[in-house]
């Protein structure tokens, strides 16, 4: 049975789906639609499967979202290593909006998060060697895609290590902050 542990933002959830070991390894169902179900979780489609790989730790990836027609509900997991994985709150007029909820998702613990539609998600791996795969219900649109500043301090993420040695793309680097970005969701 799933364990499920709300997180600071209504419908970011965190997931714990059981594993099954003996002397050969484990066997774990990663995503059932009807566990899912069986949970009061919401149905999703999801349509495209992500894999990524960081080399070194402290690689930061984020934070992204899609805008309609393209918005993505996403299931993440660490398959190596580990994560400090966060979701922001995009909907503006929203009661939580640039508020953020975080931790450590790890290949170890066996937890995942679910972000729905209307939240940018970024991570910081916290070891070498680090994969996370996630599913989401529609396809990579880069001309919907949109990135936050990860550093922008209305949202005062509170990451963990040194900023200084952070590796990040361009792209990420030259983020904006939220309230310079359109982000296509308003509440409800």
């Amino acid at each position: 049975m799933l364990e499920l542990r709300p997180t600071e933002l209504d419908g970011v959830i965190e997931v714990r789906p059981p594993r099954f070991g003996d002397e050969r390894g484990f066997f774990s169902e990663t995503w059932s639609a009807a566990a899912f179900a069986a949970a009061g979780l919401p149905a999703f489609d999801f349509v495209q499967d992500n894999h990524s790989h960081s080399a070194a730790a402290g690689t930061l990836r984020g934070l992204h979202f899609q805008v309609p027609p393209f918005e993505q509900d996403k299931l993440i997991r660490v398959t190596r290593g580990a994560v400090f994985d966060i979701a922001v709150d995009v909907r503006r007029g929203s009661p939580s909006f640039g508020k953020w909820a975080g931790g450590v998702l790890s290949a170890q613990e066996w937890n995942q998060l679910l972000i729905p539609k209307g939240f940018a998600h970024g991570f910081l791996t916290l070891e070498p060697d680090t994969e996370v795969q996630y599913k989401v219900t529609a396809r990579y649109s880069p001309e919907h895609e949109r990135t936050v500043a990860f550093d922008d301090p209305a949202l005062a993420i509170d990451w963990p290590g040194e900023r200084s040695s952070y590796t990040l793309n361009a792209r990420d680097a030259a983020a904006p902050a939220l309230s310079e970005v359109e982000t296509g969701f308003a509440w409800p």
